[in-house]
């Protein structure tokens, strides 16, 4: 919710709205399901998926942040949200941070922002997951692709 504003326009990319209709914005209500219960069971998680550690650590980005720091703008129910790809943006979100950085003036990284590579997204699209059959990064990456627009 915090991405949100900047990234909702067409102009800047209309990132968050690729994010809401694809899937890492839905992984979390994917544990809620019949389904999810009993591909938890036959992995030998006990009770509910949706609060089990092995299952929400990778399906929602407020896993294991401090409970003082989950907000409204940081719940369970958001799935995989912006942050679990790019890092935490309270240190690049300023507009002039970004915009340097988008031009080269500055490495992201030291603010915190994170470029999604294959690693990243095996962090959690990996072996461990008992649904896994296998990751193409390279097809997987194109489809949820939200680059920003190049300014004219």
């Amino acid at each position: 919710k915090s991405c949100k504003p900047c990234h909702l326009t067409k102009k800047s990319g209309a990132q968050f709205k690729i994010w809401e209709d694809g899937p890492h914005a839905k992984a979390f209500e994917t544990l809620k399901t019949p389904e999810a219960k009993k591909v938890a069971k036959e992995a030998g998680i006990e009770g509910d998926p949706a609060s089990a550690k092995e299952c929400v650590r990778c399906h929602v980005t407020a896993f294991g942040v401090d409970e003082k720091l989950k907000t409204s703008r940081l719940t369970m129910e958001e799935g995989v949200s912006c942050e679990a790809c790019h890092g935490p943006g309270s240190e690049y979100k300023s507009k002039k941070i970004i915009e340097a950085i988008y031009k080269g003036e500055l490495d992201g990284a030291e603010y915190g922002l994170i470029e999604p590579t294959a690693e990243v997204c095996t962090q959690c699209h990996n072996e461990e997951s008992p649904t896994f059959k296998g990751f193409d990064y390279e097809k997987m990456a194109a489809k949820i692709a939200h680059p920003v627009p190049k300014e004219e």
